[in-house]
C-alpha cells in the first residue's frame, strides 16, 4: 500500500503557523526552507517537515538570531548529516545565550518589581519619605549578586 505525505498550500501553512503568507514567501526567498518542493507552475507544496522548519525559524528569530544567522543554519540543514555537529554546537550556543538573557531579564524584573512596590506605597502614603526609609534599592541589588 502506497502512502503519500500530506501536502499543504501556503494558505494552510499560514493558518497553521499564524504567519502571513508574505512572511512564508519571504522565508522561501531567503532559502530558509531547504526541502520545499514546487510544482511545475511554481506553486509551493509544503509538507510537515517544511512547517516544522518554519517553526524552528520562528524560534531562532525569537531567540535573537539575525536573518543571516538563520540562513546559515538552514544551509547547514541542507548539508544533511555532515553538519550535525555544527548544528548541535549552534543550538547549544543559542540556548546558553538565551539562558544568560533570561537571567539578565530576571534581574531587571526584580528591580521593576521593587519600583512598582515603591511607588505603590508612596502613592498610598502620598509621599516618598516613608518609603525611602523602609525600602532600599541597594538591598534589592545586593540580593541579585
Amino acid at each position: 500500500m502506497l502512502t503519500t505525505e500530506k501536502v499543504y498550500s501556503i494558505g494552510e501553512v499560514s493558518k497553521i503557523t499564524g504567519l502571513p503568507s508574505s512572511t512564508i514567501r519571504y522565508y522561501d526567498s531567503l532559502d530558509f526552507l531547504p526541502y520545499l518542493q514546487k510544482s511545475r507552475q511554481g506553486i509551493r507544496k509544503f509538507t510537515q517537515k517544511d512547517i516544522d522548519t518554519i517553526r524552528v525559524v520562528e524560534c531562532l528569530k525569537q531567540s535573537g538570531l539575525t536573518l543571516k544567522e538563520i540562513q546559515h543554519y538552514t544551509h547547514l540543514v541542507a548539508q544533511g548529516d555532515s553538519s550535525i555537529v555544527d548544528r548541535q554546537q549552534l543550538f547549544h550556543a543559542i540556548r546558553q545565550r538565551l539562558l544568560n538573557k533570561m537571567n539578565d531579564l530576571q534581574k531587571t524584573l526584580k528591580i521593576l518589581d521593587y519600583k512598582c512596590m515603591y511607588y505603590d506605597q508612596a502613592a498610598k502614603d502620598g509621599t516618598e519619605k516613608n518609603v525611602l526609609e523602609s525600602m532600599s534599592l541597594a538591598t534589592v541589588i545586593n540580593k541579585l549578586k
